[in-house]
């Protein structure tokens, strides 16, 4: 039973940072700020991982993160700490997001760049890629573990793992806004250690002072965890991040 029980936070555990990596660099970094372009192929394949693990649509995704840069921490702003509470945001961020999300107006406005594929048509149906994901995980462990064990092992494993990632978002829009230190005069703040454990979202100050900069990281003590991957992408001729920023 240790060994299942292992694996299953193993697993957990890198599904949540495969997740955050896709999130960050396809898209935050790519298709919110055009920071990037990713080669085709390399995008399809972190659009059907976030499918398959978070069920997010990103023309919704998109919308609600444009929205905030537009409002940041004022009057329109989807999530707010400073507006609605910070631990609110903490708790509730999801539900702020899925507010926002389902404007039709606000998807309209801000997402308008954004072709309308028949791909994305289809992988906006999340609850299948969740489905989808969830009886493998559930398959995949009784496979480890004999009897009932194993699928409710999977089941858990996967619902925890999609929890953590909504919390590591919670975080970066609630806390990455009030604690932490600042290199730049905006309302975000970084935490490193936050950081490490989002992709580089943590690094949410640097961020807000260069929106469509593809690394997060402005200082020597500070690292993105996607940076690296941008650049063995970049290059493989997989991605072609924009000019960056003078580094301090």
């Amino acid at each position: 039973m240790l060994i299942p029980i292992l694996v299953a936070i193993l697993v957990g555990f890198a599904s949540v940072q495969l997740s955050s990596l896709c999130t960050t660099i396809y898209l935050h970094r790519a298709m919110a700020h055009k920071g990037l372009k990713l080669h085709p192929a390399v995008a399809m394949i972190m659009r059907i991982e976030l499918w398959f693990f978070t069920g997010i649509s990103t023309r919704e995704w998109v919308a609600v993160h444009r929205k905030h840069h537009h409002f940041t921490d004022e009057e329109g702003d989807p999530h707010s700490p400073y507006l609605k509470g910070l631990l609110k945001v903490l708790l509730l961020n999801a539900v702020y997001y899925a507010q926002e999300a389902k404007k039709p107006d606000v998807v309209e406005k801000y997402t308008q760049d954004i072709p309308r594929t028949r791909a994305e048509s289809m992988l906006s149906h999340g609850w299948i890629g969740l489905g989808i994901m969830l009886a493998a995980f559930m398959y995949g462990f009784h496979l480890l573990a004999s009897g009932w064990v194993g699928p409710v092992l999977g089941a858990v494993t996967f619902v925890m793992q999609g929890a953590a990632y909504i919390f590591s978002s919670a975080v970066i829009n609630s806390i990455c806004h009030c604690l932490g230190y600042r290199n730049f005069d905006n309302t975000a703040t970084n935490l490193r250690s936050v950081a490490w454990l989002t992709g580089g979202e943590g690094l949410h100050n640097n961020h807000h002072q260069y929106p469509a900069s593809s690394k997060f990281s402005m200082r020597s003590w500070e690292f993105d965890p996607a940076w690296p991957v941008i650049r063995v992408l970049g290059k493989l001729r997989l991605a072609q991040p924009l000019p960056l920023p003078q580094q301090h």
